[in-house]
């Protein structure tokens, strides 16, 4: 019987994630598309791909897929790395290469700060897109707690939210201080400051009351884990600090001196790491702590938790480390010696790139408010799948014939 040309399938993709364009069917001879019409109809250059898939896919095969990963990234630098196992890691590109200070992760995205008005923010923790602060400031120290992203500024009385880690609301905080971390628990969200008595809290994350610290101390870093707030010093000492709302601070001791630089909580644990040293110690509940010793003493920078895993970088070296419990480390490596700065742990939705046989158009562009015919003449096998990657404001259309 005389075969027909017809549209062969039509489709207008809702975001940037892959589409089916067109199955061949299962019976038959296959099909031959002569020509495929892309359409733009936005005011800007978009662009898109084209690639064809030798075996039947549904929609399913193309959904989005989650995976959680650890995420590090370099100052002064476009370098980043992740993670899906806290162990081996893998290079990543940032869109600048500003002096990234912190990153955090919260309602699905991933968003670092810098020392500049450049931002970032990533669902995947691959791929980056730039983003501007209120100001030009020193971003210090970055968390997410309450639906909110919020960031403090170094010797600064500026601080800023954001629902979404994109847009930023510049606010105010009490002092003048050397602000170096911020974090959120139980409903709170608590800043330290360097070489100073000066703490603050904050119920939204936008009005924030001025409260002490039990010394003038460098308070690097601070954390919140069972129903505690802990903050330790960076500076030859056993200092630290607890705190059950973040209001009233009580004096605790380390059991080494050394520069404490990091701590976080996870595995019903406290544990904190120093920098230059194989110093770590770890705690139950934030007051008594215990010594133990990591596998060698780079400047050791940053530490988190995630994956039943913690995990500690270093700066200016390949070095990394992790333990399932706190107190027995393992060494690891990471992809480049690069300033490693800062780490989190969050969950990055993955789009599907299908294994294509045939990329028949790959990342070509099309013009604003334009459509292109394109001719690929492609001959296609039974149960092969063509599959397009454009935009919300693109159109695709497929024309040709079934054999049968």
């Amino acid at each position: 019987m005389a075969e027909s040309y017809k549209i062969l399938g039509q489709i207008n993709p809702v975001d940037s994630q892959e589409y089916i364009l067109y199955n061949s069917p299962s019976s038959g001879y296959g099909s031959i598309i002569t020509n495929i019409t892309a359409t733009n109809l936005s005011s800007s250059p978009q662009t898109f791909d084209i690639n064809v898939y030798n075996s039947a896919l549904t929609s399913s095969n193309l959904a989005a897929t989650a995976s959680s990963i650890f995420l590090a990234v370099a100052n002064s630098s476009t370098t980043a790395a992740y993670s899906t196992n806290g162990i081996s890691w893998t290079t990543t590109t940032l869109p600048s290469s500003a002096s990234w200070q912190s990153i955090a992760y919260g309602n699905n995205t991933f968003v670092a700060v810098s020392a500049s008005t450049t931002a970032l923010y990533s669902t995947t923790g691959v791929t980056w897109t730039a983003t501007t602060m209120p100001s030009s400031s020193t971003w210090q120290s970055i968390t997410y707690g309450n639906s909110i992203f919020v960031a403090v500024v170094n010797s600064s009385t500026t601080a800023a939210y954001s629902t979404n880690g994109i847009t930023w609301t510049a606010t105010t905080l009490p002092s003048s201080a050397s602000w170096q971390t911020v974090t959120y628990g139980n409903g709170t969200f608590v800043a330290v400051a360097n070489s100073s008595t000066t703490a603050a809290y904050s119920t939204n994350g936008i009005s924030w009351t001025i409260t002490t610290m039990p010394s003038s101390s460098s308070w690097q870093t601070v954390a919140y884990g069972n129903n505690t707030f802990v903050a330790v010093v960076y500076s030859s000492t056993t200092t630290a600090a607890y705190s059950t709302n973040g209001i009233t601070w009580t004096t605790t001791t380390m059991p080494s001196t050394n520069y404490w630089y990091s701590v976080t909580y996870g595995n019903s644990t406290f544990v904190a790491v120093a920098g230059y040293s194989t110093g770590a110690a770890y705690s139950t509940n934030g007051i008594t702590w215990t010594a133990t010793t990591l596998p060698s003493s780079p400047p050791w920078t940053t530490l988190t938790y995630g994956n039943n895993l913690f995990v500690t970088i270093s700066s200016g070296s390949t070095t990394a480390a992790y333990s399932t419990n706190g107190i027995t480390w393992t060494a690891t490596t990471m992809p480049s010696s690069s300033s490693w700065y800062a780490a989190t742990y969050g969950t990055g939705v993955f789009n599907y790139v299908s294994p294509a046989v045939n990329n028949v158009y790959k990342t070509a562009t099309i013009q604003a408010n334009t459509s292109e015919v394109l001719e690929p003449g492609i001959v296609l096998a039974p149960n092969n799948t063509v599959v397009v990657r454009g935009s919300s404001t693109m159109a695709f259309s497929a024309y040709g014939v079934e054999l049968s």
